[in-house]
């Protein structure tokens, strides 16, 4: 029984059944439904009716994938104690807690603080377990790790370098250090909010220089990325 159940919530040796995919389509779409309620201040009656089933689909879907941990981890009794402190399940639980807490009159101060309302917006980390799409991602960024890190490094090294030459070249515009660190993240993405801006001729002149060089460490993760992800749609492919 267990079995079956792990065979319809996890596609086994990277291939899902029928009962597989409408399990995830059904789970996305409850995803999706859960998060209409949070776009509303007021609140309704349907929305707390969508609150409550949705919940409810979320806790036994955490149960079920409890119970077949053995399954998913292929560590034996242990699979159980260590799956609730994996990443996915761990977002899991924080999906379901607004469930727990509303049920306990224990918890009335944390519904003060609207911790609730906070709590159900980790339930938009679940769409990864669900879209093969996200799982590509996710395969991706550990496949790209490395080089990710490195333009991760060039780039803070970038703001921090900006940040002190602008700081230095004019300390009357920006008060603070992190005045200039946020002047110099706006200008390496080339939003330009304009809130903060150089007003000599030589700030505005490495402005020019920090936003064409900050384009081109922008476009860096996006050719990393691109290319982790077709190596994948082509291994996919071969699987086939």
């Amino acid at each position: 029984m267990r079995k079956k159940i792990y065979e319809i919530i996890e596609a086994t040796n990277n291939k899902s059944t029928m009962l597989n995919r409408i399990y995830n389509f059904a789970m996305l779409l409850c995803i999706i439904i859960s998060m209409i309620p949070l776009m509303d201040k007021k609140g309704s009656e349907l929305y707390s009716a969508i609150n409550t089933v949705t919940l409810i689909v979320f806790l036994i879907d955490y149960i079920l994938r409890l119970i077949t941990a053995d399954y998913s981890m292929e560590k034996g009794v242990k699979s159980f104690f260590i799956y609730p402190f994996t990443p996915m399940a761990i977002i899991d639980l924080i999906s379901i807690l607004p469930f727990i807490i509303t049920m306990s009159h224990g918890f009335r101060v944390l519904r003060l603080l609207r911790i609730i309302k906070t709590l159900r917006v980790f339930r938009s980390f679940k769409i990864f377990r669900y879209s093969r799409n996200f799982d590509r991602i996710v395969k991706v960024l550990k496949l790209e790790a490395k080089p990710l890190l490195a333009v991760l490094s060039l780039a803070l090294f970038y703001v921090l370098f900006t940040s002190l030459t602008m700081f230095s070249i004019e300390p009357q515009t920006f008060e603070t250090f992190f005045d200039a660190v946020y002047w110099s993240v706006i200008s390496l993405t080339s939003i330009g909010y304009g809130d903060i801006y150089p007003v000599s001729d030589i700030g505005r002149a490495f402005t020019v220089i920090s936003a064409i060089v900050g384009v081109a460490i922008i476009a860096l993760p996006s050719g990393i990325i691109t290319a982790g992800y077709m190596e994948i749609l082509r291994e996919d492919k071969g699987k086939k």
